[in-house]
């Protein structure tokens, strides 16, 4: 299918502060002005002390340990409540639609060589790999070890616009064939069976405001499948507190559950940059749920970004066919919605492209409301953190 592509506005630099309250839950706050100290998404800062180093189950009892801010788009209130809790701010009839893509181990250790602007250059790297364009054909990022286990971008690199190599572990080599962008290659994978390397000398993707590396099994959602295509270079973290339990009450409530796939790409920590082309399915079973769900009045609600770029990409004229292929759409407030009346979602940095998204569904105003909330009682960032659901209507 031909997908909708929108050039993404850069989003306004985003500083600020926060100051402490307490962590207590099942409150809410009119969204006045008055309320939000001046505060805006134009202004906005990232404490430190508020990026998420380890996953609940570590921290307290379980993966649906979190809180829950809540942003009702009647601009009425914007209340706090414990993750559990949410069958029960959803109503019977309501659809979830969840991301069914399973998450690679798709860190891999290497060593880079090529010729760059100062000559042969050899050093040390980590490969993400990020998108399945063919067999052996993979999008990847090489970025450089910190030292302390993770990584950063790369800058100064030996490696020019000309073909290199990348020598990785077990044996295998990737060949740079040509640059995708700044940071992004286009390699030729000479392993046989990509997945099953990864599975074997991969590592889950994870980023300086992580403590350690932790198994796959921590990166993964309770609805997650394996894949021939490939699966997801980062999770879709939005589902990563459902549990089966959880699931169980929202399917007792009248909730109804149904699957995308949408395998996610590395994200642009540094730059900032709008997500690319992605493989997205939309199964027939999911469009014809959503759109009776509509018909009916009902609230169709994704679950994570990602779950809303498969539905947006997949809608034509308003209505939800079943589709699959690649998308590069980019919902933007000037673009809005067609499918979502809301989404769950985690707490995005200041300037990620997904914070276009967020206003095109929640609106500027209860987006304002929401993240100064987030900052005053001291919520958690990014994808072991807190989560925030918005409801348009």
């Amino acid at each position: 299918m031909t997908t909708e592509v929108r050039e993404t506005e850069r989003i306004r630099g985003w500083t600020g502060g926060s100051r402490r309250g307490d962590r207590a839950g099942h409150r809410a706050f009119p969204v006045e002005p008055a309320s939000l100290e001046g505060f805006g998404l134009d202004e906005f800062e990232l404490p430190g002390d508020l990026e998420a180093t380890s996953p609940p189950e570590e921290r307290g009892s379980g993966r649906d340990d979190v809180r829950l801010l809540v942003a009702r788009g009647d601009g009425s209130r914007v209340g706090h409540h414990a993750f559990r809790e949410l069958p029960q701010l959803l109503d019977p009839g309501d659809v979830l639609v969840v991301n069914t893509s399973a998450t690679l181990s798709a860190a891999v250790d290497g060593s880079a060589t090529g010729t760059g602007d100062t000559g042969d250059a050899v050093e040390e790297v980590v490969v993400h790999f990020s998108t399945r364009r063919s067999e052996q054909d993979w999008v990847v990022e090489l970025r450089t070890p910190d030292g302390r286990g993770s990584t950063r971008q790369r800058t100064g690199s030996g490696i020019g616009s000309g073909a290199g190599v990348v020598r990785l572990v077990g044996g295998a080599r990737l060949s740079l064939l040509a640059p995708v962008s700044e940071r992004l290659w286009l390699a030729r994978f000479s392993a046989p069976e990509p997945l099953a390397y990864l599975s074997r000398f991969g590592r889950p993707i994870r980023y300086s405001y992580t403590d350690t590396d932790r198994p796959p099994s921590a990166y993964q959602t309770v609805f997650a499948t394996a894949s021939a295509t490939a699966g997801s270079a980062e999770m879709p973290s939005a589902a990563r507190p459902f549990t089966a339990d959880l699931v169980t009450r929202l399917v007792s409530r009248g909730v109804l559950v149904v699957p995308i796939t949408l395998h996610t790409g590395v994200a642009s920590v540094e730059a900032h940059e709008p997500p690319y082309a992605e493989w997205f399915e939309v199964p027939e079973v999911t469009a014809r749920t959503v759109e009776a769900a509509r018909r009916a009045g009902s609230r169709v609600v994704a679950v994570g970004t990602t779950a809303v770029r498969a539905l947006e990409s997949a809608a034509q004229g308003g209505t939800l066919r079943a589709a699959s292929g690649w998308t590069e759409l980019v919902v933007t407030p000037e673009r809005g919605v067609r499918v979502v009346d809301g989404l769950l979602t985690g707490l995005h940095e200041p300037r990620a492209s997904h914070l276009l998204m967020l206003e095109a569904i929640a609106g500027r105003p209860l987006l304002d409301a929401s993240y100064a909330e987030a900052l005053r009682e001291r919520y958690l960032w990014h994808e072991f953190g807190d989560l925030h659901l918005i409801l348009a209507r």
